[in-house]
């Protein structure tokens, strides 16, 4: 696939980060969704593990597989999160799970993926 324009890729990204997990708290925590949206928002604090990164920031570099928090190993931590029996820790797993999805997402359409 040909790369996505930048300013339709990053619109893409940052609404799958900032927008959609609310949309997933109205979906799976209808009752607190407001909170497990705010939850899941703030699972972006994975991307620090950008900062062990040189350089930091590196348009052409896709996270997935890269960054230690971006692995198939951290996914599996925040998939175990799904069967601790409280909703807000479900929550930050489907949150980080997402915020893997919507990364991956950004690499296709960078035409970084793989």
């Amino acid at each position: 696939m040909d790369a996505v324009p930048d300013l339709v890729r990053h619109v893409i990204h940052y609404g799958n980060h900032l927008i959609v997990p609310f949309a997933i708290g109205a979906l799976l925590w209808r009752k607190n969704w407001r909170v497990a949206g705010l939850i899941m928002v703030t699972t972006i604090l994975i991307d620090l593990d950008h900062l062990l990164a040189d350089p930091i920031f590196d348009p052409d570099r896709c996270s997935i597989g890269f960054h230690p928090l971006h692995t198939i190993w951290a996914a599996v931590v925040y998939a175990a999160l799904l069967a601790i029996p409280s909703w807000k820790w479900r929550a930050v797993g489907v949150g980080c799970l997402w915020h893997l999805c919507t990364d991956a997402l950004d690499c296709w359409l960078n035409g970084t993926w793989g």
